[in-house]
């Protein structure tokens, strides 16, 4: 893959139709795109919440009006990358999964069996970057006969870790660390490889300044909650991402992880009634205010679920200290917040076909960061998207004579 030129694609694609994917369903009753495809939002809004569900992980299997499948073909050739997400094919010992639930044992032999393809040197030392109790960095130092070195603020998970590493015997180090101070960044050396799988956005992002800074010999990387990050803007990496003209803030960084694979049954449904019922509030407090303006809703506990619809209300009303009218038909006023999450899970449809490719966007800022900083990068799939749906792997490897020259 070209990458920068795969970037250029993706970056004008994604400023082209900007106002598609930017859009809120949830806070805006109407979308600035219904009016240039007014056949497909009215499809999209007499359909059922389940139907949306249902659609959620496979939009290109869905039959909408257009310009939904030429948006959904565009999305999938941008957003191909390699896929090394087979089978394991070896079996480790009892022990090293013991303590590991079994979709995460699976991740991380998943990541174990991609995380060094394209790498021309065998690891050295490897260093597990907010290892937790250090399961994936132990796999592979147990695997490969390495050094581990794992950094985890945790005092009690690195306690934890230490035990497991010593009953398995492999040479690791837990350190109680933050890895956003100095004091973690100065344990790095150019003979390390270091691995996180799931970092969360600033955590992954000072991994790969400090790597590159360090002259850190190999990185295999699979990010997450892009939108964890220092301050409300996203500051891009790369030379080429900071050259472009679209400005990313935290709602933006949330979009890829809008897709939800594992969630069960009962969790999936507190969250749909919580959100009608915010939904029904919207509603309420619009219509009598007389102010089409959306008001943030804090969280509620489990147990607000209890009270009823007429008492969530309520209670959100106080929050804003609004007087409402109490007079009304709560059970009516429920079926149109019903009603109406159907909608925005439908409508939400269009801007889901976006989250892909700004997914890549996002690898791809970082992995032309690394090339710019000396690095060989490759960019593929280690696990299918029922196992995750952040399965994207960033590989990179430090090129031999910029580490011969740093050493």
């Amino acid at each position: 893959m070209d990458y920068v030129e795969r970037f250029q694609q993706l970056d004008a694609w994604l400023v082209q139709h900007q106002s598609v994917w930017r859009a809120k369903p949830f806070t805006q009753l109407n979308l600035s795109w219904e009016q240039e495809w007014p056949e497909l939002a009215t499809w999209l809004r007499l359909r059922s919440l389940s139907e949306a569900e249902q659609a959620h992980t496979q939009l290109q299997a869905l039959d909408a009006p257009d310009p939904f499948r030429q948006l959904c073909e565009q999305a999938a050739t941008l957003s191909q990358v390699p896929d090394w997400s087979a089978e394991p094919t070896r079996s480790w010992p009892e022990l090293l999964q013991r303590h590991i639930p079994g979709r995460k044992w699976q991740q991380i032999t998943r990541f174990t069996q991609a995380s060094q393809r394209g790498w021309s040197r065998p690891p050295q030392h490897w260093l597990d970057w907010c290892a937790g109790k250090g399961h994936l960095g132990r796999l592979l130092a147990w695997q490969g006969g390495q050094p581990l070195t794992c950094l985890e603020q945790d005092a009690q998970l690195n306690h934890d870790g230490r035990i497991l590493s010593q009953t398995l015997q492999v040479d690791a180090t837990h350190l109680d660390c933050d890895v956003l101070t100095p004091r973690a960044w100065r344990q790095l050396r150019p003979e390390h490889s270091l691995v996180a799988l799931h970092a969360c956005g600033q955590l992954h992002m000072t991994l790969l300044q400090q790597a590159a800074h360090a002259g850190c010999a190999q990185i295999a990387l699979s990010p997450c909650c892009y939108n964890r990050i220092d301050g409300d803007s996203y500051h891009p990496l790369s030379t080429l991402a900071q050259q472009s003209g679209l400005q990313l803030n935290r709602h933006d960084l949330s979009l890829p992880l809008q897709a939800t694979y594992t969630a069960g049954q009962r969790a999936r449904r507190l969250r749909d009634q919580s959100m009608a019922w915010r939904l029904a509030f919207d509603l309420w407090q619009r219509e009598a205010s007389g102010r089409d303006l959306y008001l943030p809703t804090p969280s509620r506990p489990e147990s607000a679920m209890a009270q009823g619809v007429a008492a969530f209300c309520t209670d959100l009303a106080a929050h804003h200290d609004l007087i409402l009218p109490n007079a009304i038909d709560w059970a009516a006023l429920e079926a149109r917040g019903w009603q109406r999450l159907a909608e925005v899970r439908n409508l939400e449809l269009v801007g889901g076909v976006f989250r892909r490719p700004l997914e890549l966007w996002l690898l791809l800022d970082r992995a032309l960061y690394l090339q710019e900083a000396g690095y060989t990068v490759n960019l593929g799939l280690f696990a299918p998207a029922h196992l995750t749906p952040r399965n994207f792997l960033l590989l990179a490897e430090r090129n031999t004579e910029q580490a011969i020259t740093s050493l």
